[in-house]
């Protein structure tokens, strides 16, 4: 087992198997969540609980925090029972929620006055990605404070890159959410697409994936679309809040970004039918009904008469 410490703070759909992953490595773990519930599964392999992030931060040389909102990491880090508030010098506060940029660079101005390093180092990959450990990490923060938190990384992810300095990360996460907000918009118009012509989607889908149209997106959503299985990997909700952050970033630096703009109206379209809890794929029934077509139960179902 490491002597390395680890806190980690937020233990839902991608923040519990990626913390199962460091336990799995051999670091010691202390786990808050705001339901113990959602840590059993933890807990039951030998983590130990703190009841506030302050707690975990004063048993931790590491502190992973993943959670859902910018409002939800300024409280676990910054409130008053916030991990900053127990962290000793030379801890390590690292992010991992995708959140604003601005608030990165609070969270390291604040650890930085106590003696404590911090680093923004959000996420791409989903819930499939968090599994099994092929997280993409984008990293912002000092250069040593990275090579120091680096090992750690490793057993998250297979693509980490130090971006810059603090904010960096989440500016690179925010270009991330614009490739994937008109990916999915794409996947889910060819989808509704090709079953209103008439085709059977899954041998559709045998033609596109491997081509230039190909991506991963359609190689692991599409197929959830056609089971009709909108479980969440990700959340619509959580969509939102990460296009309205690249929207208010891309309008402080006076930049038009109109295709965003139009997939957030589309997904706040979906969120407003009652989709927000479902996962980011369902984007599909959205655009369906605009065109008054039900979308199909089941990939064998019957296309519509054209």
């Amino acid at each position: 087992m490491t002597a390395i410490r680890v806190g980690w703070i937020g233990t839902g759909v991608m923040g519990a198997p990626m913390c199962g992953h460091l336990m799995a490595s051999g670091y010691p773990v202390t786990v808050f969540n705001r339901t113990r519930e959602r840590a059993r599964s933890l807990l039951e392999r030998g983590a130990a609980w703190a009841d506030s992030p302050r707690a975990v931060a004063q048993h931790a040389d590491v502190v992973f925090t993943m959670v859902g909102f910018p409002d939800d990491v300024r409280e676990v880090v910054l409130g008053p029972a916030g991990a900053l508030a127990g962290a000793g010098r030379g801890t390590i506060l690292v992010d991992m929620t995708t959140s604003e940029p601005s608030l990165a660079r609070e969270i390291y101005e604040a650890a930085h006055g106590r003696g404590v390093a911090s680093l923004d180092a959000p996420v791409s990959g989903g819930d499939i990605g968090a599994r099994e450990a092929h997280l993409s990490i984008m990293v912002g923060g000092e250069r040593d404070v990275f090579e120091r938190a680096a090992p750690l990384l490793r057993c998250l992810g297979t693509t980490i890159v130090h971006q810059g300095p603090a904010g960096a990360g989440q500016h690179t996460k925010m270009a991330n959410q614009i490739l994937v907000a008109s990916g999915m918009v794409a996947v889910c118009e060819a989808l509704l697409y090709a079953y209103k012509a008439g085709l059977d989607l899954p041998t559709v889908l045998q033609s596109v994936s491997g081509g230039a149209a190909g991506s991963w997106s359609l190689t692991h959503y599409a197929p959830r679309i056609l089971a009709r299985d909108f479980v969440p990997g990700f959340l619509v909700d959580h969509f939102i809040k990460d296009m309205g952050i690249a929207l208010a970033e891309a309008q402080r630096m006076r930049l038009s970004l109109p295709g965003l703009a139009l997939v957030e109206q589309l997904y706040l379209a979906l969120a407003a039918q009652g989709d927000g809890r479902k996962g980011t794929h369902a984007l599909v029934l959205a655009l369906a009904r605009l065109s008054a077509v039900e979308w199909p139960a089941t990939p064998s179902a019957p296309p519509p008469p054209r």
